[in-house]
């Protein structure tokens, strides 16, 4: 039977089981759309239910880890923006459901900085290793927007009040020696290395029990499971409607803003050369 293919993934499966599954947009630095969002939930489905997969490996390409969702103007005046954005919540919150409930050793391999959603479903991973070069950042208040991917649960769980409200409440970027330090981060891998040590360790656990697996991540994961599912419908409730305030949009506009002027800058610069 073929694998999956995706548009905006790379990916392998190797013979004893390890699936590597890599952002694959470095042009824009691994930005997340629609599209993004749906490939990534239909790919950890997959790897759920198909017996050749043992270990799933989340990775990047390119310079960034993952920049985050792409920020676009607003459109909730009219009925299809509206719409669209509203499917676009309940891919995402999907995805975390999905997240959630693997049942099988999920590691991420973060290569680069990372934002946003790819920093808060970091927290649903069993596993996190980054080079050292990785920063972390969640901009959300700058955006007026409200903690996502069960963050506002996992991130105080992890890395204690103080510290997860740093990043949460003031968008503050945490360097990679800061979340190792706070367990967030397993260690850091060299950045030449990170791919062939993440993905050695991944082969090394594809010799153990697939069903010891299970129920040992059964047994830490199960008691919070309900938790974190009323955490992300929690989450996503308010998010539909953060993001409609006229604060949110008063800021995702300002931000497209600025990247256009940025864009026109750096053409007008680029024309003088």
């Amino acid at each position: 039977m073929s694998l999956p293919t995706f548009k905006y993934f790379e990916t392998s499966l190797s013979p004893s089981g390890v699936y590597e599954f890599a952002f694959n947009r470095p042009h824009i630095y691994n930005a997340l759309s629609k599209e993004v969002y749906k490939e990534w939930l239909d790919a950890t489905v997959w790897a759920a239910q198909d017996d050749r997969v043992k270990v799933f490996v989340l990775t990047g390409r390119g310079k960034y880890y993952c920049s985050g969702q792409e920020i676009k103007r607003p459109d909730f005046a009219t009925e299809a923006g509206d719409q669209a954005d509203t499917a676009k919540r309940a891919i995402t919150k999907g995805l975390v459901t999905a997240l959630i409930d693997f049942p099988k050793l999920l590691i991420a391999a973060v290569n680069g900085p990372a934002y946003g959603f790819a920093v808060t479903s970091l927290a649903l991973c069993d596993v996190v290793y980054a080079t050292p070069d990785a920063t972390f950042t969640t901009p959300f208040m700058k955006l007026a927007f409200c903690a996502e991917a069960c963050s506002s649960y996992t991130f105080p769980k992890i890395m204690g009040n103080t510290r997860a409200n740093e990043m949460l409440l003031m968008g503050r970027t945490l360097s990679v020696d800061e979340m190792v330090e706070c367990g967030f981060v397993s260690r850091t891998i060299a950045k030449d290395r990170l791919r062939e040590e993440t993905m050695k360790l991944a082969e090394e656990a594809t010799n153990f029990s697939s069903a010891a697996l299970k129920v040992t991540k059964d047994l830490v994961r199960d008691p919070e499971r309900p938790i974190l599912h009323q955490v992300n419908n929690n989450e996503m409730a308010r998010l539909h409607l953060q993001v409609r305030t006229p604060e949110s949009i008063a800021s995702l506009n300002a931000f497209v803003d600025a990247s256009e002027k940025r864009r026109e800058e750096r053409k007008a610069a680029k024309s003088k050369l």
